[in-house]
């Protein structure tokens, strides 16, 4: 987003361990406080809770547009303006060119995450979406409801978030959609179609992590 004015809100249940840092003009980070969750996966679905609340509570007074991504990436390209749009969500990199009867979308009748096999345009990824802070707000608020009442349900959508993320788009259709090329995993290698990354996942042991 260079050339323009740019908030960075990490959110995180330890402040402390954020550097302070010091930003070009027009740039801020604020560091923003969250619960701690034991399970990899709970801290993974209750993201969608605190975008609600903090859109709700802070962000529709900072910003015009919110962008939301995961942590463990870094930036490897350019990325600007061009993604921004009243809602958008990018292609999965895991998914891209795959038949829609091959997306790992949830496929359990009781789950509000459920999607029919003869449903779905593509697989979106969950870390990276965004949109204006009214239809971030109106999207993160339906998936966390789902999400609870599921959990009532005693379901857990088979990629959390993820998959409440999915089933949104389906029925909400995003006004723009990105290419993968905006979240990439170098896991995957590099594709004849693939140009540039411009956000690209850190190497983790996964295992590690969720443990």
């Amino acid at each position: 987003m260079v050339g323009h004015k740019v908030n960075y809100y990490i959110l995180t249940d330890r402040v402390s361990d954020i550097p302070i840092m010091e930003l070009a003009e027009g740039r801020r980070m604020q560091v923003l406080k969250v619960p701690t969750y034991k399970r990899w996966q709970d801290v993974s679905m209750r993201r969608m809770e605190m975008i609600r609340d903090y859109s709700n509570q802070r962000f529709m007074g900072e910003v015009d547009y919110l962008v939301c991504v995961d942590v463990d990436m870094r930036f490897s390209d350019e990325v600007g303006v061009e993604i921004l749009s009243d809602l958008f969500g990018t292609l999965h990199p895991g998914m891209y060119g795959a038949i829609r009867e091959d997306y790992t979308y949830e496929r359990n009748l009781q789950s509000e995450a459920y999607i029919p096999l003869d449903e779905g345009d593509f697989y979106y990824a969950g870390g990276f979406f965004g949109g204006n802070i009214k239809e971030i707000y109106k999207l993160t608020n339906f998936c966390h409801n789902a999400m609870m009442v599921d959990k009532d349900k005693k379901i857990e959508a088979v990629w959390h978030d993820e998959s409440y993320l999915n089933k949104y788009f389906l029925y909400h259709k995003p006004t723009k959609v990105l290419s993968p090329e905006y979240l990439w995993d170098n896991g995957f290698g590099t594709p004849i179609f693939l140009r540039r990354k411009r956000f690209l996942a850190v190497r983790k042991n996964h295992h590690e992590i969720r443990n």
